[in-house]
């Protein structure tokens, strides 16, 4: 707690939102925007890679904190303040964090891809320390809670990318890959709904991680799924002009996010509420962002790549 409390003698309003911006990198929303990115419009195999370490990522994060159940620092010690700007968003139990997971998972993952461009590595090495550094500053988090969720992040990078990389042209391994992706989050659903959990468990923070053990499975379910449909059908380009990538990535998230909506209210009801209902919605998520929108991508002009003078000379022959 001695460096909580350091970090505590730091602040002031000014860097408070700063911390509160940079925090919100290691957010589920921007998790998901900037997967959808690499996906559509940059390229699919780095995506594949990004949403494969995700989610394994998010699954290890929420079984570790309803197996340790270690509360939030202020809960802890009484006499530590947060930020209380962050605190809507601080829920679960504390360890280990989620927002670093999800950055280490995210800008890891980018920085492995591209390592070769030293800038992108280096930007994105700097985003990942900013927002663990973010969690204890605004004191939602522990040293420890911060730096486990960085080395379980960092092990997946590094012991996926090979992996993925070489899976992505065999189909053989990449089903091998997805269905240990599957199987894992299954049995993090089956942990959830039957392990024996001591009566004092914060029920907040229980059906949180039951509810999210729903949402990675329908997720992961979908994998297969829209890698078999794009390999053999769809096989859709990420190249685009410049408005054509815009287009593509603004409104598919946002039709992405509407179906997401949507069909919260009709399956909770065809449901009676059970958190099942969130795997259907993710796993529809999933195939319209895999499948559906990519279909429309064949429509969206190219870009025009500069010739070479080489180029130039063969063309006008």
């Amino acid at each position: 707690m001695e460096f909580l409390y350091f970090l505590e003698s730091l602040r002031n309003p000014v860097l408070d939102s700063i911390m509160l911006l940079v925090t919100e990198l290691g957010s589920e929303a921007v998790f998901l925007a900037v997967a959808l990115c690499l996906f559509w419009c940059i390229d699919k195999k780095a995506g594949y890679y990004m949403l494969i370490t995700g989610f394994v990522g998010i699954s290890i994060n929420q079984f570790l904190k309803l197996s340790f159940r270690i509360e939030r620092p202020w809960v802890k010690d009484p006499n530590f303040t947060i930020v209380e700007e962050a605190r809507a968003e601080a829920t679960g139990y504390s360890f280990p964090s989620g927002h670093t997971q999800n950055i280490t998972g995210v800008f890891g993952s980018i920085a492995r891809f591209f390592s070769k461009k030293k800038l992108v590595l280096w930007i994105s090495l700097a985003i990942i320390s900013l927002v663990a550094l973010s969690r204890m500053y605004l004191g939602v988090h522990t040293p420890l809670d911060v730096f486990v969720s960085l080395a379980v992040g960092a092990l997946l990078v590094f012991v996926l990318y090979p992996l993925v990389m070489k899976a992505f042209d065999n189909e053989k391994i990449m089903y091998i890959i997805m269905g240990c992706v599957i199987a894992v989050a299954i049995a993090f659903v089956c942990y959830t709904e039957f392990y024996p959990f001591p009566a004092d468990i914060d029920e907040a923070n229980y059906l949180s991680g039951l509810k999210n053990s729903y949402s990675l499975l329908g997720a992961v379910l979908a994998f297969p799924v829209i890698y078999i449909v794009d390999k053999k059908y769809v096989r859709f380009e990420t190249d685009a002009c410049l408005w054509g990538q815009a287009v593509k990535l603004v409104v598919g998230a946002a039709l992405a996010l509407a179906i997401k909506s949507l069909l919260k209210a009709p399956l909770n009801d065809l449901l009676n509420g059970h958190y099942a209902s969130n795997a259907i919605r993710y796993f529809a998520v999933v195939v319209f962002a895999g499948i559906i929108w990519p279909l429309t991508f064949r429509f969206f002009p190219k870009r025009k790549v500069k010739m070479s003078e080489e180029e130039n000379k063969q063309e006008n022959i």
